[in-house]
């Protein structure tokens, strides 16, 4: 399954658009290495995603090609979450 269409049918990101935007710019892994939106995704990979000041580390568990909202999250189980500490932080 490509990677934009994972991240969208598992609702980590919400629009499919977003999702390949969001790999284009280099902001998401696949074990480790950089991907594109149209990276291939395949059951017991590791998916990286650096949002703005948090970072999500997932395992993939089930591919579907659809799926419920309330079964999108057993499509994949969070390994970690690490928040990166704002600039404005300092500030106070």
């Amino acid at each position: 399954m490509r990677l934009d269409k994972f991240l969208k049918v598992s609702r980590l990101i919400k629009r499919r658009s977003v999702a390949k935007e969001v790999a284009d710019q280099g902001r998401i892994d696949i074990n480790d290495k950089q991907a594109k939106s149209s990276s291939k995704v395949a059951v017991g990979d590791t998916v990286t995603i650096h949002y703005g000041n948090r970072t999500v580390v997932t395992r993939v568990e089930k591919l579907q090609d659809s799926t419920k909202k309330e079964d999108a999250a057993e499509m994949y189980s969070i390994l970690d979450t690490i928040y990166k500490e704002s600039d404005q932080a300092e500030l106070f």
